[in-house]
């Protein structure tokens, strides 16, 4: 599974980033979108960033693409709107 957590000041580059995500994923909280764990889908995400955002993000823009590996429990309070969907884990041997 890969998370993207994004902080992003620009209104309009923001919706127009989120928009971008769903192609990927779906959205688990307002900036935090899971999706496959891919390596064709990552690298797609990766370029979609580097042509079309990293130009335009100010110092007070971040975004952290981060891989979860292991167990695959997620633990969540609160009243998420999100259905559950099940997660299968693939280990590959590098």
């Amino acid at each position: 599974m890969i998370l993207i957590s994004y902080d992003i000041a620009n209104d309009k580059l923001r919706r127009k980033f989120a928009k971008d995500l769903e192609k990927y994923g779906y959205r688990i909280q307002y900036s935090v979108w899971k999706i496959d764990n891919s390596e064709r889908i990552l690298n797609n995400i990766k370029n979609v960033i580097e042509n079309t955002y990293k130009k335009k993000f100010g110092e007070e823009d971040s975004v952290y693409i981060l891989r979860i590996a292991g167990s695959s429990e997620a633990i969540r309070y609160g009243y998420a709107k999100h259905e559950d969907k099940e997660v299968i884990r693939i280990d590959r041997n590098e």
